[in-house]
């Protein structure tokens, strides 16, 4: 298990990114959060299986025509143990 913080560029705020984050992930039985940012990106961080986490991206990279991901950033981030066991999309930053 690993956590991640990413921030995804592109068209993915007003698009319904962050609750087809929390499909995806709540479907590969990752954890974290995801929020928007004040300059139009999103960030996250994630926690889980890193193969799924990879699923992840994919998943939202490939998922419908409205989210367009330009660019992302990733890197890894130590374990939270109080982890919720879900993944929440926050309100924005």
């Amino acid at each position: 298990m690993k956590r991640y913080y990413i921030i995804f560029k592109g068209r993915v705020q007003g698009v319904g990114f962050r609750w087809t984050a929390q499909q995806i992930a709540t479907n590969l039985g990752l954890t974290g959060w995801v929020r928007n940012l004040t300059n139009g990106d999103v960030d996250c961080e994630i926690q889980g299986d890193p193969n799924k986490v990879i699923q992840f991206i994919r998943s939202l990279m490939n998922h419908d025509r409205w989210i367009r991901i330009d660019d992302y950033s990733i890197k890894q981030i130590p374990i939270q143990s109080n982890d919720n066991g879900r993944f929440i999309p926050k309100n924005s930053y």
